[in-house]
């Protein structure tokens, strides 16, 4: 049977950390959005974060993708350089002013994409790596759902509006949490604010991510990617950092440049502001005792493979609630260290628990001949009991 066991130890100890704060409460003026804390593993905010919709320049991200993949698949490296086609030249829209001379090299071309978002640089890209942007297009479609992202389909490599280039904010989150932690090597590109290819266009030549404009005291932004066109409206794919904690976030629909910048910063400034990073519970620490059977010992403590932290909306600590969830009894032999239960934690605001594993803390061998002997009485003991009661 699973035992489910409430840990109020754990909802005192949020409690009296957390009492004294204030509510945090968001209302977004962009049309969709998906804000995410990296750190704690927590959605913040979510406004019709699951509908697919007109991504613009933001699905450059994914062009970078599968760039970067490339790169780590050994298919290119970079210094490896493409051809430049009449057609990606004649690309509309931002470029880094590509011709057909030209031979920029992967580096150039994932600079010219992040900080001048050519529409150009990333025509190059799909031709270079699947022969045609429609192979391309195909290619980031079919990839997308394996990474987690189901409201996404391609029909160019640049954002061009098309009927069938769709994201939703909620897959271009996930798509920027993958850029973040999987592409490390990679990521600071996003940070950089200017690059000017061969000098030809010193107007375009500056990111328009307006977040690494901002000089907040204790916190900075580091990326992503910006886009707009007439259907999407102004948006933001936007990661940022303050202390140990790191945040993204997905904004569109927005109506001018300004007010996208002004909606980006008033997003961070809540995230970081209005949400409080606690360790509640350290890697050790006993929270709860399973029953063994046929144990040398008839209890093991459970204790979290790893630091608990939680993020909690500020003033929500009354209302944590912790509970420990696991088989019952334990069959023994149980090793130390053994994964056995789970600890799933409600906060109020936030539709899923958190999760932890719970492992045993201690090595419970098998019993002798006459543990064994004893719990096999009880065990025949307790169904003649049952037996009886039933009859």
């Amino acid at each position: 049977m699973t035992l489910v066991r409430p840990l109020l130890r754990l909802v005192l100890l949020v409690s009296v950390l957390l009492a004294a704060l204030p509510a945090a409460a968001f209302e977004t003026r962009a049309r969709a959005a998906w804000v995410y804390d990296l750190t704690a593993q927590t959605v913040l905010l979510e406004k019709n974060a699951d509908v697919a919709l007109p991504p613009a320049s933001m699905s450059k991200l994914m062009t970078l993708n599968m760039l970067f993949e490339a790169l780590r698949e050994g298919r290119v490296t970079l210094d490896t350089t493409f051809a430049v086609t009449t057609r990606a030249k004649q690309m509309g829209g931002s470029t880094m002013f590509l011709n057909e001379m030209d031979r920029p090299s992967v580096r150039e071309l994932m600079q010219g994409i992040a900080i001048n978002s050519g529409n150009d640089a990333c025509v190059v890209v799909a031709e270079g790596l699947a022969g045609s942007e429609e192979a391309f297009a195909q290619r980031m479609s079919e990839r997308a759902p394996q990474l987690g992202m189901t409201q996404s389909s391609f029909a160019n490599a640049s954002g061009w509006p098309h009927p069938n280039q769709r994201m939703s904010m909620h897959d271009l989150g996930v798509l920027a949490v993958r850029l973040i932690t999987q592409f490390p090597e990679y990521y600071p590109l996003f940070a950089e604010t200017t690059y000017n290819y061969k000098n030809r266009a010193p107007a375009n030549a500056h990111n328009r991510n307006p977040l690494l404009k901002i000089a907040a005291a204790d916190w900075h932004a580091d990326g992503l990617k910006t886009g707009h066109t007439e259907e999407a409206g102004y948006g933001l794919v936007g990661s940022a950092v303050m202390g140990n904690r790191r945040i993204v976030f997905v904004l569109s629909g927005l109506g001018s440049e300004a007010e996208r910048a002004q909606e980006a910063e008033a997003v961070a400034n809540w995230a970081f502001r209005q949400f409080v990073l606690k360790t509640v519970a350290e890697k050790g620490t006993r929270l709860a005792e399973a029953p063994v059977w046929l144990g040398a010992q008839s209890h093991v403590g459970l204790a979290p493979a790893e630091d608990v932290a939680l993020l909690l909306p500020a003033g929500a600590a009354a209302g944590v609630t912790a509970q420990a969830v696991f088989d019952a009894p334990l069959t023994a032999p149980v090793a130390a260290g053994a994964t056995v239960g789970r600890l799933e934690i409600a906060v109020p605001g936030f539709d899923a628990p958190r999760v932890v594993p719970l492992v045993a803390e201690a090595e419970v061998p098998s019993g002798g001949f006459l543990t064994r002997f004893t719990s096999a009485a009880l065990r025949l003991f307790e169904r003649a009991v049952a037996m009886t009661a039933s009859s």
